[in-house]
């Protein structure tokens, strides 16, 4: 089997961005070049046109060009030519793209397209209670429509996209993603620096980043030697339109929080790991996710999370078993739930220890390849 992945993000150095997205793709194809699976990735709105090989996978990187008058339609008729050429070449079975900005709008292949749902604009704009763009509606929709299938990394986030762009449900997939587990052991849950509260995502107010510094200014009256670190990039405020999130999110924290905060803005991967093993409790209050994950990678670590209570996460953690649940705007509880974790030493390791178990039932990368492979045969069966 030959299969082809369109994305704009991959970790790569060749790669001018990758985050979450790139992240679950590239733990999906290695993982698929293991099992014998030939994978290309098309990486688009890059600084210049390359192929690279990395780990078995083939990377064309495809610069972004810029037209005179519709440059969202010529530049995708331009990636369709380009990617039709390597398939055809190549022989490649299956392609699969995410759902974001509806790239494949537009474009027509001659083999099926299964869309993943990463995360539409549509349906963060839903979570959030924002409006969309009318235009970033249609082009999503448009490429939701072309495509045979569909596969979403929780069930929430494939009942939630089903609703909103009316697809068949019985075309949806639910596969989580995964993690090769081998590059996330810490073999001393119990070593830590006590009372470190750190959250990993981008600063942006969808990622409840205004919720956590009122919940940080909570924590810090119970225990006056708690300390927070963020990791993650700045970003523009959709709301107030101030091009630094975080400035705005240091004006919430008391005078007392902020002494106890450390914002580390964007580092390099693997020091991130080393930042969750060195945690005492891991945070992400978000609103708007179709899995998250950071979540994942700080339970492979047997990190103690509090997580939002929301919709998917309901599929990563069991309340008071691996994780807590929280929604984000309640403050006080959430709150409550770190300091007790702060305080108790045994608990931590409870969770922590069921934390790995779960995650190595639900998101070994290993086992959920299987998975992807035998539908993708069945959608070229069907």
């Amino acid at each position: 089997m030959k299969i082809g992945f369109i994305t704009s993000e991959y970790p790569h150095p060749s790669v001018k961005h990758a985050a979450g997205i790139g992240t679950s793709i590239k733990n999906l194809a290695v993982n698929l070049v293991k099992k014998g699976v030939k994978v290309t990735v098309f990486v688009y709105h890059q600084n210049e046109n390359n192929i690279v090989e990395d780990e078995g996978v083939t990377i064309h990187l495809i610069a972004k060009k810029n037209y005179k008058f519709f440059t969202w339609y010529y530049y995708r008729l331009r990636l369709q030519k380009y990617i039709n050429e390597v398939v055809k070449k190549d022989k490649i079975n299956i392609l699969e793209a995410a759902d974001w900005t509806g790239i494949t709008a537009f474009m027509r292949f001659n083999l099926p397209l299964v869309i993943r749902f990463h995360g539409s604009d549509a349906y963060f704009c839903k979570l959030e209670n924002r409006r969309q763009k009318f235009k970033n509606f249609v082009f999503e929709k448009l490429a939701l429509k072309k495509a045979v299938a569909y596969i979403a990394p929780t069930s929430y986030a494939g009942f939630e996209t089903q609703r909103i762009f009316g697809l068949d449900k019985k075309k949806i997939k639910t596969i989580h993603y995964g993690l090769q587990l081998e590059n996330f052991v810490n073999n001393t849950p119990n070593e830590y620096d006590r009372n470190t509260i750190l959250y990993i995502g981008t600063i942006i107010r969808k990622k409840g980043v205004f919720e956590l510094a009122e919940i940080f200014n909570r924590v810090i009256r119970s225990n006056p030697d708690a300390k927070l670190i963020l990791i993650g990039n700045d970003s523009s405020d959709i709301k107030t339109g101030e091009p630094s999130t975080y400035k705005l999110v240091e004006q919430i924290f008391s005078d007392e929080a902020h002494k106890h905060v450390n914002y580390l803005g964007k580092i390099p991967y693997l020091e991130v790991q080393e930042h969750i093993k060195n945690a005492h409790v891991c945070v992400f209050p978000s609103f708007a996710e179709t899995l998250g994950m950071v979540t994942i990678e700080s339970m492979a670590l047997q990190k103690p999370v509090v997580n939002t209570s929301i919709g998917w996460a309901q599929e990563i953690i069991d309340d008071g078993k691996d994780g807590f649940l929280v929604h984000p705007t309640e403050i006080e509880l959430y709150a409550s739930r770190i300091v007790e974790l702060l305080n108790d030493d045994v608990l931590c390791l409870k969770l922590g220890k069921a934390a790995r178990n779960k995650v190595e039932n639900r998101f070994d990368i290993n086992k959920n390849a299987d998975i992807n492979i035998e539908y993708y045969k069945s959608v070229l069966n069907t």
